[in-house]
């Protein structure tokens, strides 16, 4: 289990101000040089704040990496923790796929970050990985298990399904130069998301034998993304 954050209880929209900075600064500088390379001085000068002030709401550099690593987890998960037996599966899934690529828009530092540590045997997430995280795929998996012997889905191991779904959501974050690329974009805008959501959504559902609940689809910028010349 990664240590949770330590703030001193300060309320009021300062504080939210402050802390929403050091984290917003703590991402750029974990992602540009890592845990190792980033500093509570970089971090503190990129913000705009003393490095006492730092202290003051984070007590250590491992506490604010484990915030910025939970912020991302936290919000990774809250996008299936509603769903249960009794949830439609094809709106299920299509909420969580749409959410997690949503995610890789406006979190994608985060994401990255993630990928490092994941890239570097995580060091400070193997607790959490073998534990927590372990329970809360495992009851997820369950509920994937009841689709598919209520006849709702086609037999999918659940595992593998949570995989594919992270893996190609996540990709847009992790590996964003090379989507630009190959899109041949200067960078990607809301409808490029919106139409690889779309695409995702249509494979994964087929394959699960289901159906997307949206009537329409983003049919231009799925269009447009086709266009490589």
């Amino acid at each position: 289990m990664i240590p949770q954050r330590t703030l001193i209880e300060n309320p009021g929209k300062i504080r939210q101000k402050n802390e929403k900075t050091i984290l917003d600064s703590a991402e750029i500088e974990f992602a540009k040089y890592g845990y190792e390379g980033a500093t509570i001085k970089s971090i503190a000068e990129r913000a705009g704040l003393p490095k006492a002030n730092i202290h003051y709401y984070f007590k250590s550099k491992l506490d604010l990496y484990a915030a910025v690593l939970n912020d991302i987890l936290d919000m990774w998960n809250a996008a299936f923790d509603g769903i249960d037996i009794h949830s439609n599966p094809a709106h299920a899934l299509e909420h969580y796929i749409r959410a997690k690529v949503e995610y890789s828009r406006t979190h994608g530092r985060a994401s990255r970050i993630f990928a490092c540590e994941m890239i570097s045997g995580a060091p400070y997430l193997r607790r959490y990985l073998q534990n927590e995280f372990h329970y809360w795929v495992s009851e997820k998996a369950q509920v994937i298990h009841h689709w598919i012997r209520q006849g709702l889905i086609a037999p999918i191991h659940p595992m593998h399904l949570f995989m594919m779904i992270w893996g190609a959501t996540q990709y847009l974050a992790d590996a964003q130069v090379q989507v630009e690329s190959l899109l041949r974009k200067p960078e990607l805008a809301g409808q490029d998301y919106e139409a690889f959501a779309s695409d995702l959504v249509t494979v994964i559902l087929k394959g699960c034998g289901l159906q997307s609940y949206r009537k329409t689809a983003c049919l231009t910028a799925t269009e447009s993304s086709l266009e490589f010349a």
